[in-house]
């Protein structure tokens, strides 16, 4: 069993910055439509603690990356679990977003979720909370066109439909890149499709381009699309492990657990790529040469959430609101817990 949680260095690096510190811990800090599908609303579900049943940790996964090979390859965790009379349940997603509306249910405890979702989701009201991050990976999202596209930049995109997941990390991307290109979403004609939808719109003509992640984005080029435009130079591309708030305060040590597990499971996967690559292939039916691109463009292991992270996501969640994509603005740290509730995840 690891023994240095990354909500041990966390804690450390957080504490070790004191000029941030009173920032960070001041206070209990706490891809839908922004506003809408997650915010509060008289028909929210009831609250999480008259939905929960004691003992079941409710773990939100795609079936693109490692949570999913945590589902897969469970018998560690399992035992772990058992350990403290707790056991798993898995939820299926399409996307961080529906996650973290999930997570507003109560209906999941931990989830894996690109760098936007949170900022949409905290705009919305959704009580939850950073807890670990992976490591940058710009290159594995990108805006693409087909490869006898016209479209050679991203200014060429003006007029043009484009398929983007709503509030996901691709939507950021787009924002990023039209910015730096001079122009802005409204002089773009922009669908807001899932992954599924999306890649058959761009595949049959219907959008001129198509903003992805990987894996999709590696299915699409082997399938000849062209990179028009990667996230590298615009955004980090980061992957965050999020907590719903009051398990994360309540159930600190099997946080951790699950934490530990996830660690422990991308340092494997960083040793077994092509074992890796084949697992997710036969559980998504995305090509395995896909999935293999995309193991060996990523980077391994689970990162603290450092106060330039912090600094970063507050940036996003400052352009959105100032583009007026999240109806409110978003203060990042109120996403954190208290140093007293970090360190109780030893």
């Amino acid at each position: 069993m690891i023994r240095h949680t990354p909500f041990t260095r966390i804690r450390s690096g957080l504490l070790g910055c004191a000029a941030l510190a009173c920032a960070l811990f001041g206070c209990d800090r706490g891809g839908g439509e922004p506003g809408a599908a997650i915010a509060p609303d008289a028909a929210a579900p009831a609250p999480a603690q008259d939905r929960r049943e004691a003992g079941v940790v409710r773990l939100g996964y795609q079936k693109i990356g490692t949570p999913y090979l945590l589902k897969d390859r469970a018998d560690r965790l399992k035992k772990a679990l058992e350990a403290k009379n707790a056991r798993a349940e898995w939820i299926e997603f399409p996307a961080g977003p529906p996650l973290l509306e999930a997570m507003r249910a109560g209906a999941v405890d931990v989830g894996h979720v690109g760098e936007t979702p949170p900022v949409f989701a905290q705009a919305g009201g959704v009580p939850f909370v950073y807890v670990a991050t992976d490591p940058p990976a710009p290159k594995a999202e990108a805006i693409v066109v087909p490869k006898d596209s016209p479209i050679t930049s991203v200014a060429g995109l003006k007029g043009k439909r484009v398929a983007v997941n709503r509030g996901s990390n691709v939507h950021y991307l787009l924002v990023r890149a039209v910015e730096g290109a001079g122009l802005t979403l409204d002089d773009l004609q922009v669908s807001f499709l899932a992954p599924a939808d999306a890649r058959s719109a761009f595949e049959s003509g219907k959008v001129d381009a198509w903003v992805i992640w990987d894996p999709f984005l590696a299915a699409a080029e082997l399938a000849g699309a062209r990179v028009l435009q990667s996230g590298e130079g615009l955004v980090d591309n980061h992957l965050f492990y999020v907590a719903r708030r009051e398990f994360a305060e309540q159930q600190p040590e099997l946080l951790r657990l699950v934490l530990e597990e996830y660690q422990a499971l991308s340092a494997w996967e960083r040793e077994h790529t092509e074992e890796t690559a084949q697992i997710l292939a036969q559980s998504s039916g995305v090509a395995y040469e896909a999935f293999l691109t995309s193991e060996r463009r990523r980077a391994f292991g689970l990162l603290p959430i450092t106060p330039e992270i912090l600094k970063k996501q507050q940036g996003i969640a400052d352009t959105l609101h100032k583009l007026e994509v999240i109806p409110r603005a978003v203060r990042v740290e109120d996403a954190f817990l208290s140093a007293a509730a970090y360190g109780g995840v030893r």
